[in-house]
């Protein structure tokens, strides 16, 4: 039971990898569909003269935008990040807190 949970979790996190440039994209991508989605909903709902068929052509773009950007595609990962092994580690050195310089205090009197 414990390996076919830990396989499956693997499963899971295999599809949860996106890199910082898939995430753009895809954020992009779902601005773009919405504005689209939005001016056909609106001219449809206007050649139509139903506020209701403008609601449905909408929802339905919302639709579509969510199921092409929701899931892990894997051209949302085309730059994959190399993480540095916890082994090597300790070969770097460790960033050091830098120190600002203070503000004089100005005191009005």
């Amino acid at each position: 039971m414990d390996e076919s949970m830990g396989e499956v979790i693997a499963c899971l996190l295999s599809f949860s990898e996106m890199d910082w440039q898939g995430q753009k994209a895809a954020e992009q991508l779902m601005q773009i569909m919405l504005i689209a989605f939005a001016v056909v909903a609106f001219l449809t709902g206007f050649a139509f003269g139903s506020f209701q068929m403008m609601l449905l052509v909408y929802a339905g773009g919302v639709v579509l935008t969510s199921l092409i950007i929701i899931p892990n595609w894997p051209f949302f990962n085309r730059h994959p990040l190399k993480w540095l092994d916890p082994s090597d580690a300790d070969r770097y050195p460790k960033p050091q807190p830098t120190v600002s310089a203070k503000k004089k205090s100005t005191k009005q009197k």
